[in-house]
């Protein structure tokens, strides 16, 4: 596979305005989701900024190039496609890996795991799981949750649905979406060509529309979550973690 990562970013974000250039450790956020992206090592870095600001941040980024797009575009799925149309209007890159650029302590060796479902012809697009910790994670609606069952050591398991919901009932383990996508590139080009779907809008979870689509998503395990930036307090959990690190060595 020929690999590229695109990461989207807009300033306008929902919950938490202007996160993508929110300040963690000397550097804005979008900085150090790009700098863990190149240091994956599966090929390009491409940011696909919907505003200038973003686009001015990380342009002096070795090993990482930007496309601006529109800030109109209604999900990161949407830019990806958009960027990946001027960037590489050819298909030399034929799985294209979409970081989320709110995600700023993933380790690269998780990006570089995503793809592993594709290795497999009957998934259309790759993700990560970790195991959920706690029953306050389990019953927090920001945490998707996947139904999916690995068997004995099964490397890849194929997700049977995501609910912010506690899913799937009864004893065994529950797994945490990771929001780390890596798509065959027609399956990409498929997706943003269909409309939202019914459980898409109901439980407000994109990758619901592929499912309902007859996609098939591979997960593959990583050992924990890493933290993401949704809200104020998420940021703040961030920094404080960041700072802890900078402080021991």
């Amino acid at each position: 596979m020929r690999a590229i990562i695109v990461i989207p970013s807009r300033i306008a974000s929902t919950r938490l305005p202007r996160k993508a250039l929110a300040l963690i450790d000397g550097e804005v956020m979008i900085v150090h989701v790009a700098r863990r992206a190149v240091a994956a090592g599966l090929g390009p870095v491409l940011v696909a900024a919907g505003d200038d600001e973003i686009s001015a941040a990380v342009s002096h980024l070795p090993g990482v190039e930007v496309v601006l797009t529109d800030p109109a575009l209604p999900s990161g799925s949407d830019r990806v496609q958009a960027a990946l149309a001027v960037y590489d209007p050819h298909e030399h890159y034929d799985s294209v890996v979409n970081l989320q650029g709110d995600l700023p302590l993933i380790d690269p060796q998780m990006i570089a795991k995503s793809l592993r479902p594709l290795e497999d012809e009957q998934f259309a697009i790759g993700t990560l799981v970790a195991p959920v910790q706690s029953e306050a994670e389990a019953k927090a609606e920001s945490v998707v949750k996947v139904a999916c069952a690995f068997q004995h050591d099964d490397a890849v398991a194929r997700a049977l649905y995501f609910s912010r919901s506690v899913i799937p009932w009864g004893v065994g383990p529950l797994w945490h979406h990771v929001g780390v996508y890596a798509w065959r590139r027609k399956a990409l080009a498929q997706f943003v060509r269909l409309p939202p779907s019914l459980l898409e809008k109901r439980e407000r979870l994109e990758q619901l529309r592929a499912l309902e689509a007859g996609m098939a998503v591979g997960c593959v395990q990583v050992a924990h979550a890493p933290l993401g930036v949704d809200t104020a307090e998420d940021l703040a959990r961030v920094r404080a973690h960041l700072g802890e690190r900078a402080s021991c060595r």
